[in-house]
């Protein structure tokens, strides 16, 4: 998720790191192809540049790719939205194009695995836009929170609201104005995102660990040396 950062560069996951996390963790996706959009809600996974989906056998999309002997041209669409409650869930869109082709049938008999070859994939955010090729996506791989932070997400916000409260004094003191709602909106391995709502809109802060989370244990540790930099007033990085 691209912040404003000021003049120092805040760290967070690449674009192509993004794509493998969003489609690791998505369960539905569109697919565009001859003219025709098909819902498909099926787990997603991504394997360098390939993309792997499940089809049921009489799908009109599995009719397709059958048909296609060179590949069927399709535009994929996945939406990221937020696990907590906030105006404007939708924290990314993405949009990636490639060839799909069938693969085997599933160990019940009862579906079709599809793959497609990503040629390039387009992640659009409320900051930015930015692109990405199949040579990129295959030297990337998913955020070692990806599959956590939902999870993560909802205990935070349901469970410790007392944390956030303390974690409101790393803010500067401008953006907490009008006494907003705060929520948390996403985190990865570098950083906690909080979404301030305001009556008139809303604006995001990225609180920066001190060194990047390795997985859930560590995430824990990041979580508790952020909470102790604010009960003794000490500086973060911040985005």
């Amino acid at each position: 998720m691209s912040l404003p950062t000021g003049d120092t560069e805040v760290p967070e996951p690449t674009t192509a790191e993004r794509i493998h996390s969003l489609l690791g963790t998505a369960s539905s996706l569109t697919v565009r192809a001859l003219g025709e959009h098909h819902h498909l809600d099926t787990p997603l996974s991504l394997h360098g540049s390939r993309l792997r989906l499940r089809t049921a056998l009489d799908d009109p999309l599995t009719s397709a790719a059958a048909g296609a002997t060179e590949g069927l041209a399709v535009v994929l669409d996945v939406t990221d939205v937020a696990p907590v409650a906030v105006r404007d869930r939708v924290r990314a869109r993405l949009t990636l194009a490639g060839r799909l082709h069938l693969a085997h049938l599933t160990d019940d008999g009862l579906g079709v695995h599809l793959g497609v070859d990503v040629a390039h994939a387009v992640l659009a955010t409320p900051y930015g836009t930015a692109a990405v090729t199949a040579a990129d996506l295959a030297l990337a791989a998913p955020d070692p929170l990806a599959r956590y932070e939902a999870m993560m997400l909802t205990h935070l916000a349901d469970d410790h609201a007392d944390a956030l409260d303390v974690l409101t004094r790393l803010l500067d003191p401008a953006v907490l104005t009008h006494a907003p709602d705060v929520r948390p909106l996403a985190l990865d391995r570098y950083g906690l995102v909080l979404r301030l709502d305001h009556p008139y809109g809303h604006r995001d802060v990225r609180l920066v660990f001190p060194e990047p989370a390795r997985d859930t244990e560590d995430f824990g540790h990041r979580m508790h040396e952020l909470l102790a930099a604010a009960q003794h007033g000490l500086p973060v990085r911040r985005g």
